[in-house]
C-alpha cells in the first residue's frame, strides 16, 4: 500500500509571515491538525496543534502577535505520494514526527498522520479476521464436510 491511497488531501497552507491566529483560524475552518507553512510557496516547515499549545505555554503574548515561523516546527519532514506506508512510518519514527507533509516535486499533495497509518493498520487487521471468519464459517459448514 503506497502513501497516495491513505493521504489526507485536506491541506492547509499559511505564509511565514501569517500570525500563529491565522494559522489555527484556517486549520479550524478546515477542521485540521496542521498548516504546512510556506515561503514563496515553497513547503518549509509545520504548524500543529501541539506547536500551538507548546507556544501559548512559552509566552503571554496573544496568537496574533506571534510569527508562526516562531512555532512552527522545521525542518519539513516530507515523503513522495508513491513512498510504502512502512516506510511513512519509519521516517515518522526516525524523525520523531507524527506527520509527514506528502509532496510531488515542491507541490503539496497532502498529509499523512500516526492516525492514518494506524487507521490502515486496523483496516487490514479487521479485513483479515472478516475473511478468517468467513473461510472459518465455509470450512465448517455441513455440506462441505
Amino acid at each position: 500500500m503506497r502513501v497516495s491511497d491513505i493521504l489526507s488531501s485536506s491541506v492547509v497552507t499559511v505564509d511565514v509571515d501569517a500570525s500563529l491566529a491565522e494559522a489555527v483560524g484556517r486549520m479550524l475552518d478546515a477542521d485540521v491538525g496542521s498548516a504546512v507553512v510556506t515561503d514563496d510557496g515553497a513547503p518549509g516547515a509545520i504548524v500543529t496543534e501541539r506547536d500551538v499549545l507548546e507556544a501559548t505555554r512559552r509566552t503571554d503574548e496573544p496568537l496574533s502577535a506571534i510569527d508562526v515561523r516562531r512555532a512552527a516546527s522545521a525542518p519539513l519532514v516530507t515523503i513522495g505520494p508513491s513512498a510504502s506506508i512502512r516506510r511513512a512510518a519509519r521516517q515518522m519514527r526516525e524523525n520523531d514526527v507524527h506527520r509527514l507533509v506528502v509532496v510531488d516535486g515542491i507541490d503539496v499533495v497532502g498529509v499523512v498522520s500516526t492516525t492514518d497509518l494506524i487507521a490502515n493498520y486496523t483496516g487490514i487487521r479487521e479485513a483479515e479476521r472478516k475473511h478468517a471468519d468467513a473461510e472459518y464459517e465455509w470450512l465448517t459448514r455441513e455440506d462441505v464436510r
